[in-house]
């Protein structure tokens, strides 16, 4: 066999082209791990046209100082972008390589829609993130959600159905707690507290439930229709309460005045 020259031939070209092949392989690692590759620009920018509000460079940048391996072609950008995504403010990020030594990321900022319950905020996809409270306007004013965990979806859900029914009212909603039994209580911008009581449509069923309840939005339905002639009738008076949760009606608080209500 070793006595065809076909076969030495082919053996001899396959080791050449083995050889070749490596000599091309080492240069090109040689040349990947040349200085002109490393990293040296970050560029940050808002996926969105608009500018960022709440992240700055500056912090992006700390944050990734010293733990960013790699160079152009080899740094990892899927750890690069879980590293900046723990940057306080920002939601998401994308990360693409710019020739040759530079890396472009574009940033999604938190949209903070309210509080949520002790040093959080949730944002306007109902996620509960945490950052510096001190970075809002001077002028924002968040409602403060509470809820028991993994209930951020529902509250922001039923937030907005309550802040929808009052609006005609010139009433804002200040406060929307959600109690580990699923019941509903909302302070609205005048200081009127309301028991919403429990609300069917929610997953957690309730031991304590009444039967022949009226459906949680039909309890506000019932009380904004009557609000108009109610306001008539306290000829200026201010509500202090009022119970939502009665199968024929409702009941109010006076404010100043103690153990007085009238359905």
């Amino acid at each position: 066999m070793f006595n065809d020259a076909r076969f030495i031939n082919f053996i001899a070209n396959t080791l050449a082209l083995l050889a070749v092949l490596a000599m091309l392989l080492g240069a090109v690692v040689w040349i990947s791990q040349r200085p002109y590759f490393a990293i040296s620009t970050i560029q940050i920018e808002p996926i969105e046209a608009e500018g960022l509000s709440y992240v700055s460079p500056a912090s992006v940048k700390a944050t990734i100082a010293g733990k960013l391996a790699g160079n152009f072609f080899s740094v990892d950008l899927d750890r690069t972008r879980e590293l900046i995504e723990t940057v306080p403010w920002v939601r998401h990020a994308q990360i693409r390589r710019v020739w040759p030594d530079s890396l472009r990321v574009q940033i999604e900022e938190q949209q903070p829609l309210a509080l949520w319950n002790e040093g959080q905020m949730i944002n306007t996809w109902g996620e509960a993130f945490t950052a510096n409270q001190g970075a809002l306007p001077d002028n924002a004013e968040l409602p403060q959600l509470n809820g028991p965990d993994s209930s951020e979806r529902l509250v922001v859900q039923r937030y907005a159905e309550i802040a929808r029914w009052f609006a005609p009212l010139n009433l804002r909603v200040q406060e929307v707690t959600l109690s580990p039994r699923y019941a509903w209580e909302v302070t609205l911008s005048d200081g009127m507290r309301l028991s919403l009581g429990r609300d069917p449509a929610a997953d957690v069923a309730d031991p304590h439930g009444r039967s022949g309840a009226l459906p949680f939005a039909a309890r506000i339905e019932r009380f904004v229709q009557a609000w108009p002639k109610l306001t008539q009738r306290l000829d200026g008076r201010v509500l202090s309460s009022a119970d939502l949760r009665y199968s024929n009606g409702f009941a109010i608080t006076l404010a100043n005045v103690s153990n007085t209500s009238s359905k």
